[in-house]
C-alpha cells in the first residue's frame, strides 16, 4: 500500500512539473536535477522550455523546430545582456551556450560560476559531458554544499528567465 501511495505522489509531482520543463538535467548523484529536481520556468506563453526534444526524459537530441539556448538568447536580448554581464568580458555568449541541453541549465551554470568563483569553462565541460549541475559543483568545489548551491542557482535562473519574459 505504501508503495502505491508513493507511486501516485511521485506521478502527481511529475505531471505538475512536466508542464514547465526547463531544468532537465541528468547524471550520477550529487545533484538533485536528475532525481526529480526542478524542471523549470518557461510558462505557458513561453517557448523557453522547448529547446530540445526528450528534455524531460534526459535526452539531449534536437529535432527540427526546437530551439537551442543560443537561439533563445538571440530572441531574448534582455536575458542575454544580463548573462553577458555575469561572464568574463571577452566571453562569447553564443559560444558559451553551445552544448547545453536547455536554457535553464545554461543560466544556472552561469550563476554557479558567478556565485562560487568556479571558472565557467570548467563547469561547462563537466555539464556538457553529461554530469548534473550538483555533481559538477561537488567535483569542482568540494568544500561547499553542492546540492544547496545547485538549487540556489536554479532558482536564480528561473527568476532571470521569468523577469526577462515579462519585461520583453
Amino acid at each position: 500500500m505504501k508503495r502505491w501511495i508513493t507511486f501516485l505522489m511521485v506521478a502527481a509531482v511529475v505531471l505538475c512539473l512536466n508542464g514547465i520543463p526547463l531544468f532537465a538535467q541528468h547524471g550520477g548523484g550529487g545533484g538533485q536535477a536528475g532525481r526529480g529536481g526542478m524542471r523549470g520556468a518557461g510558462g505557458p506563453k513561453s517557448d523557453m522550455g522547448k529547446q530540445t526534444s526528450g528534455m524531460n526524459r534526459g535526452k539531449g537530441t534536437s529535432t527540427p523546430g526546437t530551439k537551442t539556448p543560443g537561439d533563445l538568447l538571440t530572441q531574448n536580448t534582455k536575458l542575454a545582456s544580463k548573462l553577458q554581464s555575469l561572464l568574463p568580458a571577452a566571453t562569447d555568449l553564443q559560444g558559451a551556450a553551445a552544448g547545453f541541453k536547455n536554457l535553464g541549465q545554461f543560466v544556472a551554470a552561469i550563476h554557479v560560476s558567478n556565485n562560487l568563483g568556479i571558472p565557467f569553462d570548467q563547469l561547462k565541460e563537466k555539464m556538457v559531458g553529461g554530469e548534473s549541475l550538483g555533481k559538477a559543483i561537488q567535483e569542482l568545489k568540494p568544500d561547499v554544499d553542492a546540492k544547496a548551491e545547485a538549487k540556489k542557482a536554479q532558482k536564480q535562473a528561473k527568476q532571470d528567465i521569468r523577469e526577462s519574459e515579462s519585461g520583453s
